[in-house]
């Protein structure tokens, strides 16, 4: 079966064809880091008209890499949530009607869903080693922070998610905060390596041992707390260094402990980790570190199938049509995911 995935859920324009929820035949992602950096986020308005003017272009050109046209698709799939309204509203509206001219099946995705699912794509056609079910999945972006155990394709159960603001979104708030652009992830992934991560004790904010939920709020202000201590002056370039390393060095922190607990919890051996925050460097470190430590296998996707593309989406909407899914007209996709 060859899938269209499609991907608009926030500020990237994804789209992909992949054969039986595996193969990648193409993939293509329109990035708006150019137009939201100004502004030190996300602009809702301006990314979702930036998604009208890119999808026929992005989707185009999946297919030309695939050497595919739009009558070799069997079906489509398209991001139906979370995230921005508007946004998914440009994916969807298209994805509908392409299914409904052509007559193609489609089916909406759960964003979150697909990101673990990311770990089986393939871009070489060879056999590599994936995780077996059921595995913990650390799914950690700008918008969400959630540990999910996945029983099976579409079979996922949520063991703890943020409070608050998700791992991303802080990073992206801090960097603004130290005068370091847009994205906030890259920039302090990059320069914490420069900087000392025990320069500030940041207080890791685990909530109660043993609890899989997330907060990060509270270390957003302290970096405030701690800007405000020059007094509105410039910092050193060294001091900003380090305080980025040491909120890197706090959050990373939480999160390798948070998803140790979730394997012991769940008597899991295998652990995914995917989102656009699973491309920091430290995370992906201290990760191994704690997988090997624990007799765990980690499974990381490679950094262009971590953040949002429509190859994931592809993959996750392959395995809800063989499970009989199909698209309606409502807004909202309900997640497989059982509280």
């Amino acid at each position: 079966m060859l899938v269209l995935g499609i991907e608009s859920s926030c500020d990237d324009t994804g789209a992909a064809v992949v054969r039986d929820g595996r193969e990648v035949l193409s993939t293509v992602v329109a990035s708006q880091d150019t137009l939201h950096a100004e502004y030190g986020g996300v602009v809702p308005e301006l990314a979702s008209r930036r998604h009208i003017e890119t999808i026929i272009p992005v989707v185009e050109e999946a297919l030309k890499r695939a050497e595919r046209g739009i009558d070799d698709i069997d079906a489509i799939g398209v991001t139906q949530g979370p995230g921005l309204v508007g946004s998914i509203l440009v994916g969807l509206s298209f994805a509908k009607a392409v299914a409904y001219v052509k007559d193609k099946p489609f089916v909406g995705v759960n964003h979150i869903e697909a990101h673990p699912l990311a770990v089986f794509l393939d871009e070489g056609g060879e056999e590599k080693e994936v995780p077996a079910f059921p595995f913990v999945a650390l799914v950690v972006s700008g918008g969400h922070t959630s540990l999910l155990l996945v029983e099976d394709y579409t079979d996922f159960t949520v063991l703890g998610r943020t409070r608050d603001d998700a791992a991303g979104e802080a990073f992206d708030k801090v960097a603004k905060l130290l005068g370091l652009g847009y994205p906030g992830g890259v920039a302090i992934d990059r320069l914490s390596k420069e900087g000392d991560p025990g320069y500030v004790e940041f207080t890791r904010p685990l909530i109660a041992k043993g609890s899989l939920e997330f907060s990060f709020s509270g270390l957003k202000t302290a970096v405030l707390n701690k800007v405000k201590g020059f007094g509105g002056g410039e910092m050193p370039p060294e001091v900003v260094r380090n305080i980025a390393a040491s909120f890197q060095e706090a959050v990373v922190d939480v999160l390798v402990e948070k998803a140790a607990w979730a394997l012991e919890a769940t008597s899991t051996r295998d652990l995914v980790v995917a989102g656009g925050v699973a491309c920091n460097s430290r995370l992906r470190k201290k990760l191994k570190d704690m997988a090997e430590m624990e007799g765990a296998r980690l499974f990381v996707p490679p950094p262009r199938f971590c953040s949002d593309n429509g190859a994931m989406v592809a993959a996750c909407a392959y395995h809800l049509l063989k499970r009989g899914e199909r698209g309606g007209l409502d807004m909202n996709a309900q997640p497989s995911w059982k509280e």
